[in-house]
């Protein structure tokens, strides 16, 4: 009998501004690599590094899933052109879990406050309810990433380890890594 293979899911934390236009082509080329891979993709559905991550995914025939706060919607706007479904939820607890049981990976970038506090919930829900792939790619989120070790926010310990945090500093190494992962999870299957 033919195994049935899920859907694994990629969530991508990166904010509406992008530090610069290699940050922005990173998120593109992050998305197009995780669709390529078989990865559905959940992110906030909006623009900047989540319309760059979206039109990568988009362009290699990925699903992409918004993920938003029903009563923000007709605040925040329209959702990216490359959005193919939506899910509206009443508040930031019901959002954050959804994307966090959900993924098998999380991929965060540089953005506001709001990616900021994703990516620790998500470093939080990795290190202590499952340990799901947390990485982090770009410039402004790896220098995030070393602030928060270098001031201790974030270390690891016997009770705490943080092997599932990866740190990936381009396109190539997203891409070594992402085929290093699924690799790993077919031969578990």
């Amino acid at each position: 009998m033919p195994q049935v293979r899920r859907t694994r899911t990629a969530v991508f934390f990166g904010g509406v501004v992008p530090a610069s236009a290699d940050e922005e082509r990173l998120a593109e080329e992050v998305g197009m690599a995780l669709a390529g891979a078989g990865f559905a993709l959940l992110h906030g559905g909006y623009n900047g590094l989540m319309e760059a991550c979206a039109r990568g995914a988009a362009s290699k025939g990925g699903t992409v899933t918004a993920v938003t706060l029903a009563d923000k919607h007709p605040e925040w706007g329209e959702f990216n052109p490359h959005v193919n479904d939506e899910v509206h939820l009443p508040d930031l607890g019901a959002r954050l879990n959804h994307y966090l049981q959900a993924a098998d990976l999380v991929v965060a970038m540089g953005g506001g406050v709001g990616t900021l506090h994703e990516l620790t919930a998500a470093l939080y829900y990795a290190g202590n309810i499952r340990p799901a792939p947390v990485w982090i790619t770009g410039p402004t989120a790896l220098r995030l990433l070393a602030f928060l070790r270098r001031e201790k926010w974030l270390f690891e310990t016997p009770t705490r380890p943080l092997g599932f945090l990866s740190p990936i500093a381009s396109a190539s190494a997203f891409a070594a890594q992402l085929h290093a992962l699924t690799d790993e999870k077919e031969a578990d299957a």
